[in-house]
């Protein structure tokens, strides 16, 4: 069974036991967390989707680790202008172990 839910405005596909990547959330390790905007639902027999989300479906998972991502470098240039300019980015992320996906 696996789950597509929206998260700020960004899609991610769940199944239990699963570590999932999202941008930084302001919580504290070990937290529990409620995804209430399911867009698509999925058993082995059954596929139930949202129009455009799905009532009465959670997703509940608890704040694994936070952390930031590797760096990532920008680079702009200008040949025979002398310019170049460096730049470098590290986005920050938490990490979330999904533990149920709940019908109600």
């Amino acid at each position: 069974m696996y789950a597509i839910f929206l998260d700020r405005n960004k899609q991610y596909k769940a199944k239990c036991g699963q570590i999932i990547r999202l941008d930084k959330l302001n919580a504290k390790i070990g937290e529990k967390i409620l995804f209430k905007k399911i867009i698509l639902l999925s058993n082995q027999e059954k596929i139930l989707i949202g129009k455009p989300i799905l009532k009465n479906i959670y997703i509940e998972g608890s704040i694994y680790k936070h952390g930031r991502n590797k760096k990532i470098k920008i680079i702009k240039f200008n040949r025979r202008k002398h310019y170049k300019k460096n730049q470098g980015h590290r986005q920050y992320y938490t990490d979330i172990k999904i533990k149920n996906i709940m019908y109600l």
